[in-house]
């Protein structure tokens, strides 16, 4: 009786020790949860981004052709991106305020403005609502940088993953969804406006804007569903007074690290200006005419992408990520060289092919700079994210609003030997950038 007593109790012992085999605990079950709730704000943010810009880049596209009275869409443009710069200087500190999740449903409150302004365009309504653009687009970008960087260093401190991949993973998915916009927004103008059918009448210009309103709203819904409490699980500080504020902004720019990043995100903003402002203008419409610019930029679209897919999964840290910005920076200096000393346009498919090619190299390029130049500030800037992703915004921005001003009154020669310069400036920086970390921070690398 005693032996069938022990064995029970060891029976019982077993079963015991088994049972947290079986059951997870508490802190087993808060882990798996937060890696969900993770892995769901990563989709979320990148399909509400996805609805949002997919209206907003084909809008911006379409600007010089249905606002072309007294040049009523490009200057909209240049408004609106020299108040993105001005304004990206205290975005972080409005982010800061809000917190990253509210700063992105705010932010995109921009963006239906200057959509439904776009329903009457006038001087009384498109400036405007570019300037406010201006300012909530500051807010949406620091947000989405804080917001993203916080929730995949919480999914990798929580799960024990390795902070650069994972950085690397969340960031390729929400560039890869966000690249898609330019694809999936310009096959929406072509099939509503093609062949010029619609394009010139009032009716056809409503339905479009219409449609992307549409979208916009199911973006802002999207907005609201990301979880909370992000900043508060990572110790996010907060600032009693504006000096304090003031010293978190400038804080990135007495840093020898960000010095050195500026000229590639300054490069960044540049080549998306190049492509919006001067590649569909003197390279694609002289040989496709300005039915073609969307078929184009779909393409340029689906590039960045699969570039960004893939960027984003081969980052680990500082050098898979130098190796990558190498890549895209030949490819870009290949195309910016060989259109400033051989290119011509041509007659026949060879010819109609250029363009077209052209788009896709120059996507690969954009998709490896957006998706390394984000992991990359969430990495070395880790204590002053919401700062960083600002000045991102102030430089990319600032050079957006140089190639809108400067690109109707200069050739397209200077501009492509503008653009090379800034390149080799811009990648040797970058390199420096990598020896200096290296030497600093070698776990980084």
């Amino acid at each position: 009786m005693a032996d069938a007593d022990a064995e029970l109790a060891a029976a019982a012992g077993d079963v015991e020790e088994a049972a947290p085999l079986l059951v997870p605990g508490p802190g087993a079950r808060r882990a798996s949860a937060s890696a969900t709730a993770a892995s769901r704000d990563v989709h979320l943010l990148s399909s509400a981004f996805l609805f949002v810009f997919l209206a907003y880049h084909a809008a911006q596209n379409l600007q010089s052709t249905v606002n072309t009275d007294e040049n009523l869409g490009d200057i909209s443009l240049g408004v609106l991106y020299t108040s993105f710069t001005a304004f990206s200087a205290v975005g972080s500190a409005v982010v800061r305020w809000m917190g990253s999740r509210r700063a992105l449903v705010v932010g995109t409150s921009g963006y239906l403005v200057f959509i439904a302004a776009n329903l009457a365009p006038s001087w009384y309504t498109m400036v405007p609502a570019s300037l406010y653009l201006g300012f909530t687009a500051s807010i949406i970008w620091v947000g989405q940088g804080t917001y993203l960087t916080l929730a995949a260093l919480s999914h990798a401190r929580e799960n024990n993953l390795p902070e650069g991949p994972t950085l690397g993973s969340f960031n390729g998915e929400f560039w890869g969804m966000f690249a898609s916009t330019q694809v999936i927004g310009n096959l929406i103008s072509l099939a509503l406006l093609r062949n010029g059918k619609d394009g010139g009448s009032v009716t056809g210009k409503n339905l479009l804007f219409a449609v992307f309103l549409g979208f916009m709203i199911v973006g802002i819904v999207l907005m609201c569903l990301l979880s909370k409490g992000y900043e508060k699980r990572n110790n996010t500080p907060t600032h009693s007074s504006f000096g304090a504020m003031l010293k978190y902004i400038i804080a990135p720019l007495k840093d020898q690290r960000m010095l050195l990043t500026i000229p590639l995100i300054a490069y960044s903003g540049l080549q998306q200006a190049f492509v919006w402002a001067v590649f569909t203008k003197s390279i694609v419409t002289p040989v496709l005419g300005i039915s073609g610019v969307g078929g184009a930029m779909a393409i340029y679209g689906a590039a960045d992408v699969v570039c960004s897919l893939i960027a984003g999964r081969l980052t680990s840290g500082l050098r898979s990520a130098a190796f990558i910005v190498s890549v895209g920076a030949i490819l870009q200096a290949v195309v910016l060289f060989w259109l400033l000393l051989f290119y011509s346009p041509m007659d026949g498919l060879l010819g109609t092919a250029i363009p077209l090619f052209i788009g896709a190299l120059w996507g690969v390029g954009d998709g490896v700079l957006n998706t390394q130049l984000s992991a990359l500030l969430g990495l070395l800037f880790e204590d002053v994210k919401e700062a960083a992703f600002a000045q991102l915004k102030v430089w990319q921005s600032g050079a957006i609003a140089v190639i809108f001003f400067l690109s109707p009154s200069i050739a397209l020669q200077a501009m492509l030997i503008l653009m090379a310069t800034a390149l080799v400036i811009s990648f040797g920086s970058f390199l420096f950038l990598t020896i200096v970390v290296e030497k600093s921070s070698p776990v980084i690398a």
